[in-house]
């Protein structure tokens, strides 16, 4: 495994949408443009990529949150395992970083900018032509209904009149996975459905997405 390994965040979605989703998601492999497809390279291309405040106060806390071993509340064998693999997403460390999370994060886009983008790339064809798409964007503060209505309405309006759409916006917090359907004609009370995600989940998220590195 590198230094700098994006694709721990990739196989941690991937595991996630299999374990609230179903099996149609089981199958996805990890590629390029998008980062997780159908193995026959035109079913499903799902992006994943991560949303944080882009502030002074931000950058600083990530940097506090990236300078050592404190506050941590893992059990023996999850030091272990963050010792070994430098990652601690979805273990119940508090707000600390492994330097390797800090790189991945540090890139993020708050998130209007990074749907822009996204929705950008999806309807110019950058991420090719598949059949359904998905957008999965990690959040690394917290968000609210509010927030995920602004996210998912964004989207539509953005790709309202391009053949190439999202088929469905997953904002993934680490206790919670929000599902949005942006199919036009359904309406907004059906839109979102969540899951909550607890700590037992997400000690077996973090361990099947080592399992490959």
């Amino acid at each position: 495994m590198s230094c700098y390994d994006t694709c721990f965040f990739e196989r941690y979605a991937h595991q996630t949408l299999r374990r609230f989703l179903g099996r149609e998601y089981d199958d996805l492999v990890n590629r390029d443009r998008p980062d997780l497809q159908s193995p026959d390279g035109r079913s499903m291309g799902i992006e994943v990529t991560r949303a944080m405040e882009e502030t002074q106060a931000a950058a600083e806390q990530l940097l506090d949150n990236m300078s050592g071993l404190t506050n941590m509340r893992a059990e023996e064998d999850d030091l272990e395992r963050f010792i070994l693999n430098g990652y601690t997403y979805g273990l119940d460390l508090g707000r600390f970083l492994s330097p390797r999370e800090s790189r991945y994060w540090s890139m993020a886009l708050p998130m209007k900018r990074i749907l822009d983008s996204k929705v950008s790339k999806l309807t110019s064809g950058f991420y090719g032509d598949f059949e359904r798409n998905g957008l999965y964007v990690f959040c690394k503060d917290d968000i609210g209904i509010a927030d995920i209505i602004g996210a998912y309405r964004r989207v539509m309006a953005l790709q309202r009149y391009s053949e190439r759409k999202y088929n469905f916006l997953y904002l993934s917090e680490v206790n919670c996975l929000h599902v949005c359907n942006l199919i036009d004609s359904i309406s907004d009370t059906y839109r979102v459905s969540s899951y909550d995600i607890s700590l037992q989940v997400r000690r077996e998220l973090y361990g099947a997405a080592m399992e490959t590195t």
